[in-house]
């Protein structure tokens, strides 16, 4: 029988890119949208094009820092918690070994294995690595969700700036008196693209994420530019 090559079998699935790749599309997802709503919203309130640029400069200065330290600050607790938990289950293991080995073979059951399998598996597991058998069966963790607030924070960041550059250009070259609508289309023609980019190296369905971003965009955009109307501003 063939060897099955491990590591090429894996590199085929698209699960170790979950992390980068939330923190990406949220930050592009969320730069775009919010920029462009936040143009849209002022522009709709008869505003001069030097306001719109300023708003737009002010929100997508604000945005990105914002985007970094939120997903810095989130994962960073997660990473704590992790980490307790980490230190729990080291603890317990010293104290109650042969519990936590009868967990283990539990877990195991619990998935299918007979009692006897179940219980080979989880003793040939602890005598590899004890710690890090618990910790990726009883706690869920491995390398691949482990958080990691740095690449988490500066993907958002970087993400968000990418995402909002895009109105803020249509701010600078399109005439202000339909501006609204130039980025209402840029926006959409934007999302689209992050859409297909994002499912596509997610592996996903393309049309799913492109409709589902480019409805949530229009509703988002709708309700700025109905605000800007309503309010009808003259900066």
């Amino acid at each position: 029988m063939k060897e099955i090559n491990v590591d090429n079998y894996l590199d085929n699935h698209y699960i170790n890119r979950s992390n980068w790749l939330r923190a990406a599309v949220l930050g592009a997802n969320d730069g775009i949208i919010s920029i462009s709503s936040l143009a849209v919203g002022v522009a709709a309130a008869n505003s001069s094009r030097e306001a719109v640029i300023l708003a737009t400069v002010a929100g997508l200065v604000a945005g990105a820092l914002s985007m970094a330290a939120g997903e810095y600050v989130s994962v960073s607790s997660q990473t704590d918690i992790e980490k307790a938990d980490i230190e729990r289950e080291k603890q317990e293991l010293q104290e109650q070994p042969e519990t936590e080995l009868k967990i283990l073979a539990q877990i195991f059951e619990k998935r299918g294995l007979k009692k006897e399998t179940a219980q080979q598996v989880a003793k040939e597991l602890t005598e590899k690595d004890v710690l890090a058998a618990h910790v990726r069966e009883e706690l869920g963790i491995n390398e691949i969700s482990k958080a990691n607030p740095i690449q988490a924070a500066f993907s958002s960041g970087a993400a968000f700036t990418t995402g909002g550059i895009l109105p803020f250009l249509v701010t600078l070259f399109a005439p202000v008196v339909q501006m609204e609508y130039f980025l209402y289309a840029f926006t959409i023609l934007s999302l689209v693209i992050l859409g297909a980019v994002s499912a596509k190296t997610g592996g996903a369905s393309i049309s799913k994420a492109i409709i589902r971003i480019v409805i949530w965009g229009t509703i988002a955009m709708g309700l700025s530019a109905f605000v800007g109307y309503l309010f009808d501003v003259n900066i």
